[in-house]
């Protein structure tokens, strides 16, 4: 006969696993950054065990404010977050030698990762339940309305390379796009998980297919034109590229029809065929990638193929293991080190180096979709799916604009490129995933949030007892309770991997014990289920 389980295991926090990633990441990023010395300067840069120090310090830091505020967070978002961007430091750091001028890049660089980090541990504070940030919803979509505008605003709004992206408050420069991004998500995610019984109503069968009705069309028209305003009014293709297709990746996740995705493809053909005939700067980054090779676009200026030529080349010179740090010529390719930062790796680095990067990108979306399948809310499910995919599709359009798989955007490789802007908001959505990875595996009994009070049924009164009688013996509710079904405490068997919030069987409930509420962003245990 077998031996039942342990009734009080626990899931695994992995603190200790993550501490030794993080140590193994810290020291290939010092190594690659005294490495690039090496190879320019034929020596260790002088201050590589401040940079070190700093790195580490900066690790570490999170390391523990995650161990004490969130141990049941995945252990691989920080360390593989330290990995890419100590990595990218090591890369700016080599660009800058190259120049005839030495800026000091990597250490901006370092301080807007010091920023970053900051605020992911602001949000891990903050925010002790993802489902607080549903309340948000109408504000969060406000809000990334208004960061979209910033830069059209006369007097700070700025022109950069062509793309009115940027706003200017002195010497300093900002983004609001990239936040946009984050607070977006967090709007798509509550509106999908509050209309999405109409998205998915019945609609025509064409081919097989079930396809919205009409009247539904409305969500995915309003992001398209949104998306196409971004595309006119600030010249930006890869920011309403990015924005469209998270809004349709959620809208898939939400209701499970492939027929949004064929609408959403539709959509975006269309808009892009139209884009490329009637905007001039659209026009000139497909002239630009269907000619790349010839005479006539390389020697164009401006708006030539001369900058994606150039990065093609230099990761053909770099071939399958690289020239190594510091021995190749990234600097003959204009923005090296920002948009242009993959192909400057590929030189160096090589083909291996490159797909072992694309495999870190790959472990980041990985472990943010297996959290949002251990989640038992809705919402929390739509969150860390659209976060995760903003980072991947992101990596896709950059990565696909340097090796010339699709037009180039203008947008930068998370963790790598140069620029404060994206670096904080790729952090930021670190924190988000860490504190709703810690809220899927965290036990009920160590759930004490605050955030959302829990709604019982009402025990049902005895014959002839006394109203107030029943009132003073109903248990008292916690606030800090979680607000997930669970079965009672002393019945749940934990494993390492499984979610912690698994739901009772539907004929488990007592006779003449009301049904759970039916919304499954915030499904809360009955008096009889706690």
């Amino acid at each position: 006969m077998n031996q039942a389980p342990s009734q009080t295991a626990r899931p695994r926090t992995y603190r200790l696993a993550e501490l030794g990633l993080l140590i193994l990441a810290i020291a290939v990023a010092t190594t690659a950054y005294a490495l690039v010395g090496l190879g320019v300067e034929d020596t260790i840069p002088a201050n590589v065990y401040g940079y070190a120090a700093w790195l580490a310090a900066l690790g570490v830091i999170l390391h523990i404010i995650v161990w004490i505020k969130a141990k049941y967070a995945d252990p691989v978002l920080v360390p593989i977050a330290v990995l890419l961007n100590g990595l990218g430091l090591a890369m700016i750091y080599r660009v800058d030698l190259g120049r005839d001028e030495y800026l000091g890049s990597a250490m901006t660089q370092l301080v807007w990762m010091t920023l970053g980090v900051g605020l992911a541990i602001a949000v891990i504070f903050i925010v002790r339940d993802h489902r607080w940030l549903r309340r948000y919803t109408y504000v969060s979509g406000f809000a990334a309305l208004v960061f979209l505008l910033l830069p059209l605003i006369p007097g700070i709004g700025k022109t950069i390379n062509g793309a009115r992206i940027w706003i200017g408050v002195g010497p300093l420069s900002f983004q609001p796009g990239e936040i946009a991004k984050i607070l977006l998500a967090i709007f798509f995610a509550g509106y999908l998980v509050t209309y999405k019984d109409q998205l998915v109503a019945a609609g025509p069968k064409i081919l097989g297919i079930r396809f919205p009705r009409l009247r539904d069309f409305g969500p995915i028209v309003v992001a398209w034109v949104a998306s196409v305003g971004v595309l006119v009014f600030e010249r930006d293709l890869g920011t309403s590229l990015l924005f469209f297709g998270l809004f349709v990746a959620m809208l898939y996740v939400a209701t499970s029809k492939v027929s949004w995705i064929i609408l959403g493809l539709g959509f975006f053909s269309a808009g892009a065929v139209a884009a490329t005939f009637l905007f001039s700067h659209v026009g000139q980054r497909v002239s630009g990638w269907l000619n790349a090779l010839t005479a006539e676009e390389y020697n164009k200026t401006p708006g030539g193929s001369y900058q994606l030529v150039q990065g093609l080349f230099g990761m053909s010179n770099g071939g399958l293991i690289g020239t190594g740090f510091g021995e190749g010529r990234p600097n003959m390719v204009p923005y090296a080190e920002s948009d242009f930062i993959y192909a400057s790796f590929g030189e160096e680095i090589g083909l291996a180096g490159l797909f072992v990067i694309l495999l870190c990108y790959l472990f980041i979306f990985q472990r943010g979709i297996r959290t949002a399948q251990q989640l038992r809310d809705g919402f929390g499910t739509l969150l860390a799916t659209g976060l995760s995919f903003t980072i991947a599709l992101q990596v896709f359009v950059v990565v696909g604009g340097v090796t010339r798989l699709i037009p180039l955007t203008g947008l930068t490789t998370p963790f790598l490129a140069q620029g404060g802007s994206s670096l904080i908001a790729n952090w930021m959505i670190i924190g988000l995933l860490l504190r709703i990875s810690d809220n899927a595996r965290r036990p009920v009994e160590e759930f004490h949030t605050g955030v959302l009070r829990i709604t019982e049924d009402p025990e049902p009164v005895p014959a002839g007892a006394h109203a107030n009688d029943t009132a003073a013996s109903a248990r008292t509710v916690d606030e800090d309770a979680p607000t997930t079904n669970l079965p009672p405490a002393d019945s749940r068997v934990f494993d390492d991997e499984a979610p912690t919030t698994n739901l009772p069987p539907a004929g488990a409930r007592p006779r003449g014990q009301a049904p759970n509420d039916t919304d499954a962003t915030d499904q809360r245990p009955t008096g009889g289920e706690r």
